[in-house]
Protein backbone atom coordinates (compact mmCIF):
# COMPACT_ATOMS: atom_id res chain seq x y z
CA UNK A 1 0.00 0.00 0.00
CA UNK A 2 1.53 3.43 -0.78
CA UNK A 3 2.05 5.72 2.20
CA UNK A 4 0.85 9.55 2.31
CA UNK A 5 3.52 11.84 2.07
CA UNK A 6 3.27 15.37 3.57
CA UNK A 7 5.43 18.17 3.28
CA UNK A 8 6.98 20.52 5.97
CA UNK A 9 7.72 23.82 5.26
CA UNK A 10 9.38 26.19 8.31
CA UNK A 11 10.14 29.29 8.21
CA UNK A 12 9.32 32.88 9.79
CA UNK A 13 8.08 34.40 6.49
CA UNK A 14 8.59 37.66 7.78
CA UNK A 15 6.58 38.33 5.01
CA UNK A 16 5.38 35.40 3.45
CA UNK A 17 5.76 36.48 -0.44
CA UNK A 18 4.68 34.50 -3.83
CA UNK A 19 8.15 33.03 -4.14
CA UNK A 20 7.30 30.69 -1.26
CA UNK A 21 4.26 30.22 -2.49
CA UNK A 22 5.46 29.07 -5.89
CA UNK A 23 7.97 26.71 -4.52
CA UNK A 24 5.53 25.19 -2.17
CA UNK A 25 3.27 24.74 -5.13
CA UNK A 26 5.91 23.43 -6.43
CA UNK A 27 6.93 20.95 -4.17
CA UNK A 28 3.43 19.82 -3.78
CA UNK A 29 3.26 18.48 -7.83
CA UNK A 30 6.74 17.33 -7.81
CA UNK A 31 6.50 15.36 -4.18
CA UNK A 32 2.80 14.34 -4.87
CA UNK A 33 1.86 15.66 -1.46
CA UNK A 34 -1.44 15.40 0.05
CA UNK A 35 -0.68 17.73 2.43
CA UNK A 36 1.84 20.44 2.43
CA UNK A 37 2.60 21.77 6.73
CA UNK A 38 3.49 25.60 6.76
CA UNK A 39 5.54 25.46 9.86
CA UNK A 40 5.71 29.11 11.47
CA UNK A 41 8.72 29.37 13.94
CA UNK A 42 7.84 31.94 16.76
CA UNK A 43 11.40 32.05 17.86
CA UNK A 44 13.74 30.31 15.78
CA UNK A 45 17.20 29.71 17.24
CA UNK A 46 19.48 30.63 14.83
CA UNK A 47 17.84 34.30 14.12
CA UNK A 48 18.40 35.32 17.89
CA UNK A 49 20.30 38.63 16.84
CA UNK A 50 18.23 40.05 14.39
CA UNK A 51 14.50 41.24 15.36
CA UNK A 52 11.31 39.41 13.80
CA UNK A 53 7.88 40.73 13.42
CA UNK A 54 5.54 40.01 16.22
CA UNK A 55 4.23 36.19 15.39
CA UNK A 56 0.55 37.42 15.41
CA UNK A 57 1.10 39.63 12.31
CA UNK A 58 3.04 36.92 10.28
CA UNK A 59 0.34 34.25 11.33
CA UNK A 60 -2.29 36.61 9.87
CA UNK A 61 -0.51 37.05 6.53
CA UNK A 62 0.45 33.09 6.18
CA UNK A 63 -3.50 32.66 6.63
CA UNK A 64 -4.55 35.15 4.08
CA UNK A 65 -1.52 33.95 1.92
CA UNK A 66 -2.58 30.04 1.85
CA UNK A 67 -6.11 30.05 2.73
CA UNK A 68 -7.34 29.67 -0.93
CA UNK A 69 -5.32 26.34 -1.30
CA UNK A 70 -6.80 23.36 0.28
CA UNK A 71 -3.66 21.71 0.05
CA UNK A 72 -1.84 24.04 2.42
CA UNK A 73 -2.43 24.42 6.63
CA UNK A 74 -1.00 25.93 8.57
CA UNK A 75 0.43 23.83 11.48
CA UNK A 76 0.37 24.73 15.13
CA UNK A 77 3.36 22.22 16.41
CA UNK A 78 5.77 25.09 17.36
CA UNK A 79 3.63 27.80 17.74
CA UNK A 80 1.85 26.09 20.77
CA UNK A 81 4.55 24.88 22.44
CA UNK A 82 7.49 26.75 24.11
CA UNK A 83 10.60 27.38 22.61
CA UNK A 84 13.42 26.99 22.01
CA UNK A 85 12.30 25.06 18.24
CA UNK A 86 14.28 22.55 16.53
CA UNK A 87 13.57 20.96 13.19
CA UNK A 88 13.94 17.49 14.60
CA UNK A 89 11.72 17.79 17.63
CA UNK A 90 9.24 18.64 14.74
CA UNK A 91 9.80 16.55 12.31
CA UNK A 92 9.32 13.71 15.77
CA UNK A 93 5.97 15.09 17.13
CA UNK A 94 4.89 15.69 13.05
CA UNK A 95 5.10 11.53 12.84
CA UNK A 96 3.55 10.88 16.01
CA UNK A 97 0.64 12.72 14.86
CA UNK A 98 0.74 11.66 11.07
CA UNK A 99 2.06 7.65 11.77
CA UNK A 100 0.59 7.07 8.38
CA UNK A 101 2.68 9.08 6.68
CA UNK A 102 6.11 9.88 4.94
CA UNK A 103 7.61 13.42 5.78
CA UNK A 104 8.91 15.52 2.74
CA UNK A 105 11.63 18.33 4.55
CA UNK A 106 11.20 21.30 2.70
CA UNK A 107 14.57 23.83 2.85
CA UNK A 108 16.29 26.34 1.43
CA UNK A 109 19.91 26.11 -0.12
CA UNK A 110 21.07 28.00 2.62
CA UNK A 111 19.56 25.81 4.88
CA UNK A 112 20.98 22.71 2.74
CA UNK A 113 24.57 24.08 3.01
CA UNK A 114 24.46 25.16 6.84
CA UNK A 115 22.73 21.52 8.11
CA UNK A 116 25.97 20.35 9.60
CA UNK A 117 25.19 22.96 12.08
CA UNK A 118 21.96 22.15 13.09
CA UNK A 119 21.11 20.30 16.24
CA UNK A 120 20.84 16.45 15.76
CA UNK A 121 21.35 16.73 12.46
CA UNK A 122 22.04 12.88 11.24
CA UNK A 123 18.67 12.03 13.50
CA UNK A 124 16.92 15.18 11.70
CA UNK A 125 17.99 13.26 7.76
CA UNK A 126 17.18 9.83 9.17
CA UNK A 127 13.86 10.76 10.27
CA UNK A 128 12.29 12.19 6.84
CA UNK A 129 11.38 10.48 3.86
CA UNK A 130 12.94 12.99 1.34
CA UNK A 131 14.50 16.58 1.48
CA UNK A 132 13.12 18.68 -1.03
CA UNK A 133 15.61 21.85 -1.57
CA UNK A 134 14.91 24.98 -3.38
CA UNK A 135 17.25 26.65 -4.84
CA UNK A 136 18.12 30.01 -5.39
CA UNK A 137 19.98 31.47 -8.98
CA UNK A 138 23.32 30.77 -9.17
CA UNK A 139 23.52 28.29 -6.08
CA UNK A 140 25.98 25.35 -6.31
CA UNK A 141 26.28 22.83 -3.49
CA UNK A 142 29.06 20.70 -2.44
CA UNK A 143 27.15 17.78 -2.36
CA UNK A 144 30.30 15.09 -1.67
CA UNK A 145 31.45 17.31 1.53
CA UNK A 146 27.85 17.01 3.08
CA UNK A 147 27.69 13.57 2.46
CA UNK A 148 30.92 13.20 4.22
CA UNK A 149 29.58 15.01 7.53
CA UNK A 150 26.42 13.59 7.00
CA UNK A 151 26.43 9.78 5.28
CA UNK A 152 23.05 9.20 3.67
CA UNK A 153 22.35 13.25 2.53
CA UNK A 154 22.66 12.65 -1.31
CA UNK A 155 20.00 9.72 -1.41
CA UNK A 156 17.59 11.87 -0.11
CA UNK A 157 17.77 15.20 -1.55
CA UNK A 158 15.71 16.30 -4.26
CA UNK A 159 16.48 19.40 -5.93
CA UNK A 160 12.88 21.31 -6.94
CA UNK A 161 12.08 21.83 -10.62
CA UNK A 162 10.77 25.67 -10.04
CA UNK A 163 11.66 28.89 -12.15
CA UNK A 164 14.46 30.58 -10.67
CA UNK A 165 13.41 32.26 -7.22
CA UNK A 166 16.09 34.76 -5.84
CA UNK A 167 12.60 36.67 -4.12
CA UNK A 168 13.96 37.18 -0.58
CA UNK A 169 11.58 38.20 3.02
CA UNK A 170 14.44 40.46 3.10
CA UNK A 171 14.85 42.33 -0.21
CA UNK A 172 10.82 42.55 0.47
CA UNK A 173 11.56 44.45 3.87
CA UNK A 174 14.42 46.54 2.65
CA UNK A 175 11.84 47.58 -0.41
CA UNK A 176 9.43 48.49 1.94
CA UNK A 177 11.94 50.79 4.19
CA UNK A 178 13.33 52.26 0.63
CA UNK A 179 10.25 52.80 -0.56
CA UNK A 180 10.48 50.87 -3.39
CA UNK A 181 7.83 48.89 -5.53
CA UNK A 182 6.90 46.08 -3.92
CA UNK A 183 3.50 44.92 -4.30
CA UNK A 184 3.67 42.21 -6.57
CA UNK A 185 5.73 40.27 -4.94
CA UNK A 186 3.01 39.28 -2.60
CA UNK A 187 -0.37 37.96 -2.30
CA UNK A 188 -2.64 40.45 -2.25
CA UNK A 189 -4.24 39.89 0.72
CA UNK A 190 -0.71 40.23 2.38
CA UNK A 191 0.30 43.26 0.86
CA UNK A 192 -3.07 45.07 2.02
CA UNK A 193 -2.11 43.45 5.86
CA UNK A 194 1.41 45.02 5.53
CA UNK A 195 0.04 48.73 4.28
CA UNK A 196 -2.74 48.34 6.69
CA UNK A 197 -0.47 47.96 9.90
CA UNK A 198 2.05 50.18 8.32
CA UNK A 199 5.20 46.88 8.62
CA UNK A 200 8.34 47.28 8.06
CA UNK A 201 8.81 50.83 7.83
Amino acid sequence: MTRTKIGLFGGTFDPPHVGHLILASEAVHQFGLSRLYWMLTPDPPHKQAQPITSLPHRLKMLQSAIVDNPVFEISHLEIDRPGPHYTVDTVRLLAEQRPDADIVLLLGGDSLRDLPTWRLYADLVAAVHQIGVMRRLGEDFDMLTLETKIPGLTEKVVFIDAPLQNLSSREIRRRVLSGEAYRYYLHPAVYEYMETHHLYR
